[in-house]
């Protein structure tokens, strides 16, 4: 089972989230065409390492948090808000 470390609720099990999609995927402008918002919304890489994700804290203080997760070993390197910038090793990245 994984463990998240909420910066608002502190260290909590998976069971409390939901996972919420990629966080490393970028809407496209409303003027970019249906094959646009068709890739967007179906066609996604399946990464082995380091992949930035939403989830939500359903079952806590329910804020969507950005999550970076190596999808092998399932560890969490940094937890933090949307606006932040993730890196591996838990820090924000420069």
């Amino acid at each position: 089972m994984l463990r998240l470390a909420c910066p608002h609720c502190g260290l909590r099990d998976e069971v409390e989230f939901h996972y919420r999609g990629d966080a490393s995927v970028r809407r496209p402008a409303a003027e970019a065409g249906g094959e646009a918002f068709y890739a967007y919304a179906y066609e996604r890489d399946n990464p082995a390492g380091w992949h930035l994700e939403w989830w939500q804290h359903v079952a806590g203080c329910r804020r969507v948090l950005k999550v970076l997760r190596h999808t092998v070993t399932h560890e969490i390197a940094a937890v933090g808000a949307p606006s932040d910038l993730l890196a591996p090793g838990g820090e924000a990245a420069p």
